[in-house]
């Protein structure tokens, strides 16, 4: 019988704009993955970057797109257990990890050496189907629509960023620069854990620090020191740098309080060109948060599920897979926070 094909959004070289629709084969699971079929994937901001080429990491040419999703399982490996057919399910994205080594002994499988992730180390899931590794899955309750479930990828990057990687209390005073999709969770998630919460960008982020705005959190475009200032004129107590550029770093160490703390999300390969003097001088801490792990991830959909977590505001629409270059464009241009596809 001939394999059954499906459309892919597929990355298939290092030059700018080198993504397409191609037709792909099913994917054959081995003994130890499931089978999913796709119910919506998120488009990330690596997808993106991606797509302009202007990423820092190693991507293996050519591959499918997308690691936010979430699907149901339709086949099981013969070693698989505690799962079924039909069940609803989440992904992590660590989809090659050596389980033996130091960092996943601890748990830390995120901060293997040896990680490949969906959509740039293999096939990720802008497609039909994809093959998940079953220790990956999480289940999703039935009350979570699966277009905000797909969203727990992110979310979870949040959650290790702002939970786990900075030392946040209630009351504290917390600026987070870039209002795209991780900083605005990030700013949700601190409000979460009590936190006055500012969101800085551009005038050009004018539409997305409006919906910062909606969790509650100070909307800010431009220079936000004296929102940072406010309390006693020393800065803020935590300073999340969802961007990644050079300048917002420089940023954070100006806005930062002495003895305060830098948590760095975003990436960037740009080389930074100041100093870094003032890290020392002021004492501060500069923690950089990379992915999650298990976990987080049941911890997250436990906050979605109840609602607390509420990503519905970031959710710009739902695109059929066919029309990824429009939802690509909408995020890239900034008209929407999230774009999430869905196969076809």
């Amino acid at each position: 019988m001939p394999s059954i094909q499906s459309a892919a959004v597929v990355n298939f070289s290092s030059i700018k704009g080198s993504v397409e629709i191609r037709e792909i084969a099913k994917p054959e699971i081995g003994e130890e993955d499931v089978l999913l079929e796709v119910a919506n994937v998120g488009v990330c901001g690596s997808d993106l970057h991606q797509w302009t080429a202007d990423h820092s990491w190693t991507v293996n040419y050519p591959v499918v797109l997308g690691h936010e999703f979430g699907g149901h399982i339709v086949e099981m490996g013969s070693r698989v257990t505690q799962w079924k057919i039909g069940d609803r399910v989440v992904s992590e994205t660590a989809a090659v990890v050596n389980m033996s080594s130091p960092m996943s002994r601890i748990g830390l499988y995120n901060l293997d050496p040896d990680r490949k992730g969906f959509g740039y180390g293999v096939n990720g899931a802008m497609t039909k189907f994809v093959k998940v590794p079953a220790r990956c899955l999480h289940r999703v309750p039935d009350q979570l629509p699966f277009e905000q479930a797909c969203l727990t990828e992110p979310c979870c990057v949040a959650y290790n960023a702002v939970v786990n990687n900075s030392p946040i209390k209630p009351g504290d005073r917390v600026v987070v620069i870039g209002p795209g999709t991780i900083g605005i969770l990030c700013a949700a998630v601190a409000r979460l854990c009590g936190a006055q919460v500012a969101v800085t960008g551009l005038e050009a982020d004018r539409h997305r620090l409006n919906i910062a705005a909606k969790y509650g959190c100070e909307a800010i475009i431009g220079d936000a020191s004296e929102w940072a200032k406010r309390a006693d004129g020393l800065g803020a107590d935590v300073v999340i740098d969802a961007a990644g550029t050079s300048f917002t770093l420089k940023l954070a160490l100006d806005l930062v309080r002495p003895n305060g703390h830098i948590t760095k999300v975003g990436w960037g390969p740009q080389p930074m060109g100041f100093s870094l003097d003032p890290l020392v001088q002021k004492n501060i801490t500069l923690q950089g948060s990379f992915s999650h792990n298990w976990p987080v991830w049941e911890k997250v959909i436990s906050l979605l599920a109840s609602g607390q977590l509420d990503v519905k505001p970031i959710i710009g629409g739902v695109w059929p897979i066919t029309q990824w270059h429009e939802a690509f464009e909408k995020m890239h241009s900034g008209e929407v926070v999230k774009s999430v596809l869905k196969p076809v």
